[in-house]
């Protein structure tokens, strides 16, 4: 088991018509990770709404802010129960077996075109044997194609950009990581939270993006982009793409300063817990 201390913090200076904000900030809870505690203030007081998406686990927060300053702190302590198999044993589920909830995830969204693929992934992986092993060289040939670069996109990039740029964050390398596999029939969904684990070399701690697939009847945890340690993910949301799941959607004027992000995991101070390491497992915080 894994134990994380997170914070998150967020800071806007609201126009003069004053705002609307929906948040998607919060640790999920599900079967593989609860939430042992948390604390959220909010500056000024205002009055919030929270709602619950029984499905994805996904925890919203609707609040309408005055003009002026607003502040957000966010801390929790996540336990993490991965669901752990080996690669070999992992299979792909056949599309008519898969449940309804899973089928939108097959189809084409705003970031990642997975019917503009077919030919490149039929040609690079349709010979492949299928299951895990063919989702891992999917993920090795996006990190093999596609460098990490900051700045090097915006909110409008999509898996076709990031394939014709060969660039990215790893938004970017989720996207196309997500289009590729659809195109090869095989599920796949964006998942936002954060990071254990990440180079300090790659900036300020940050949200990050990453990708489950179904796979074996389960969601398996893919890091596109290669940056941090899979074990160490606290999973906010999930969705089709970026567009379902950003952790502030607002409605008014604003601007706003870079979030303030920590993360630390617990260090063998608990009987049956462990620090987050690379390992070749498949993982899953989500059935």
């Amino acid at each position: 088991m894994v134990r994380i201390h997170a914070r998150i913090g967020l800071s806007y200076d609201i126009g003069p018509q004053g705002a609307d904000f929906i948040f998607n900030l919060q640790a999920a809870r599900t079967a593989q990770q609860s939430v042992v505690w948390e604390q959220l203030d909010i500056k000024p007081f205002v009055f919030s709404v929270e709602s619950f998406d029984p499905t994805l686990h996904n925890r919203m927060l609707r609040l309408t802010a005055p003009p002026g300053r607003l502040e957000l702190d966010y801390r929790c302590t996540v336990d993490l129960r991965h669901h752990i198999e080996r690669p070999q044993d992992v299979a792909e589920v056949p599309i008519a077996q898969l449940p309804p909830a899973v089928l939108p995830y097959l189809y084409p969204s705003r970031y990642c075109q997975s019917d503009c693929l077919g030919p490149l992934v039929m040609e690079l992986f349709g010979q492949l044997p299928r299951g895990y092993s063919r989702v891992q060289a999917v993920l090795d040939w996006v990190g093999q194609q596609v460098s990490f670069k900051s700045n090097s996109s915006n909110s409008a990039t999509s898996a076709l950009d990031t394939l014709r740029d060969r660039a990215g964050v790893c938004r970017d390398f989720a996207h196309l990581f997500i289009a590729l596999c659809r195109a090869l029939n095989i599920p796949a969904r964006f998942a936002t939270g954060i990071d254990y684990g990440a180079d300090p070399a790659l900036g300020p701690q940050d949200f990050h993006a990453y990708v489950e697939v179904y796979l074996g009847q389960r969601w398996y945890i893919f890091d596109p982009s290669g940056t941090a340690i899979p074990m160490g993910f606290i999973r906010i949301g999930t969705g089709r793409d970026a567009a379902d799941v950003s952790f502030a959607t607002i409605f008014g004027a604003f601007q706003s300063a870079a979030p303030l992000i920590e993360i630390r995991a617990e260090a063998g101070t608990l009987p049956g817990f462990e620090l987050p390491v690379r390992r070749p497992w498949a993982i899953s915080t989500a059935a």
